[in-house]
């Protein structure tokens, strides 16, 4: 971020914002982001320049609480935004994960001293990104050691799927100490030693810069060791709104989706031979496409925004544990409906048109690469399964992993 944009974020965490405000910044920006995801996404230019500008107008801060100078919304507001975000990009979507994550960590359990630190940073556009997976142990296992040396500490290891990371001024990561327990850190982007590689090569989201990151003898200094406790018997607010968030970008590709359908139809489509019809708007089969695609797209963001309701309670009520548990167990379902969604949408968008619909220059097949590379992080027949677990015998879902 430039200085003058740290300039301006700064005047606005003295002013502070409202959700309004940041509602009506969004609607200012997203169009612009919009015009091209598209071609970024063929080109595989990353959108460095549009994330800054979504930090710098406070569009990452949705979350942080009104005594911190936030706009301190709903999770079903935030919500609401990561859809309309993935709507018109949803590579941009989930790399901003992470710095969302980050917020809900500091509002479950972040102490005194670490809000006093990051919500300004936060605040003054300051973007968060994540070094987190490791390859070659059970679901991610980490092998990172971090050690102390002197006053200050220092890590080895290598993480991989690091959301966000090359977008980011501050890179969160974990490491074992020697006594096998983990330690959270957040470094600076420029620390030497810290290494990120833009290697990611997934069929989809080929822009949230996920690729590797390299610890190579890095050092952490005190004050950038989180206050985080890790509990496996419990369950996490955090864990639910971050699945959530990848349903929610589920529902912006089908949303997605459903705009070409309606333009290539528009502007390029041209009824087949036999249609009854002179302009393929007019096509009934094509009509029924375009109506399938919207309503289930409809029902995905329903969904998704009841599950975000079901998180608010569950805040509202001290997060009190069977109010959590309902709330894991709705975004399970939200989730799965969402990933059915944006599949089949990126699925029928191409019988609005003919062959000229699998052009590389339309790049409408990037639907559904990305609804299938989002959905293949969590697989969704988990969520089923569990759910209907829940249903037939009481049984919770898991209090670690992904619920």
């Amino acid at each position: 971020m430039s200085v003058e944009e740290h300039a301006v974020a700064r005047e606005r965490v003295r002013s502070g914002v409202t959700v309004s405000e940041l509602y009506r910044r969004a609607a200012d920006i997203l169009p612009e982001v919009a015009a091209g995801a598209a071609e970024r996404e063929r080109l595989r230019r990353l959108p460095r320049a549009e994330i800054c500008r979504l930090a710098a107008a406070q569009l990452l801060t949705f979350r942080v609480p009104v005594e911190h100078g936030g706009p301190g919304s709903s999770v079903g507001e935030a919500i609401r935004f990561v859809v309309d975000l993935a709507s018109v990009d949803s590579n941009i979507a989930q790399a901003v994960r992470p710095g969302f994550g980050f917020v809900e960590g500091l509002r479950a359990g972040g102490s005194a001293a670490e809000c006093r630190i990051w919500y300004p940073r936060l605040l003054a556009g300051d973007v968060f990104g994540n070094a987190g997976w490791e390859l070659g142990g059970a679901n991610g296992e980490v092998r990172s050691r971090i050690r102390r040396d002197g006053d200050r500490f220092r890590v080895d290891g290598s993480k991989y799927y690091s959301t966000g990371a090359l977008y980011a001024d501050w890179v969160s990561a974990v490491a074992l100490a020697d006594d096998g327990e983990p330690v959270a850190f957040v470094v600076p982007r420029d620390r030497e030693g810290l290494h990120l590689v833009d290697d990611y090569d997934g069929v989809g989201q080929r822009l949230t810069a996920s690729g590797t990151t390299r610890l190579d003898n890095m050092v952490v200094r005190p004050e950038e060791i989180r206050d985080r406790v890790f509990r496996t018997d419990r369950r996490s607010p955090v864990t639910a709104f971050l699945q959530l968030f990848l349903g929610a970008v589920e529902v912006g590709i089908a949303r997605n989706a459903l705009d070409d359908a309606v333009a290539f139809a528009r502007d390029r489509s041209r009824p087949i031979r036999h249609s009854s019809a002179a302009r393929s708007v007019d096509d009934p089969y094509v009509q029924h496409v375009v109506g399938e695609i919207a309503a289930r797209t409809y029902a995905a963001e329903a969904a998704v925004l009841r599950a975000a309701d079901a998180i608010d309670r569950a805040w509202a009520a001290e997060l009190a544990p069977q109010l959590l548990t309902t709330a894991a167990v709705e975004v399970a379902q939200a989730q799965f409906i969402a990933v059915e969604a944006a599949l089949k949408s990126g699925e029928l968008l191409f019988d609005v048109g003919g062959g000229s619909a699998t052009a590389r220059e339309h790049n409408l097949d990037r639907h559904w690469r990305n609804a299938r590379t989002v959905a293949n992080h969590n697989p969704r027949y988990w969520k089923a399964a569990v759910v209907g677990a829940y249903r037939l015998s009481d049984a919770e879902p898991p209090t670690s992993g992904l619920f």
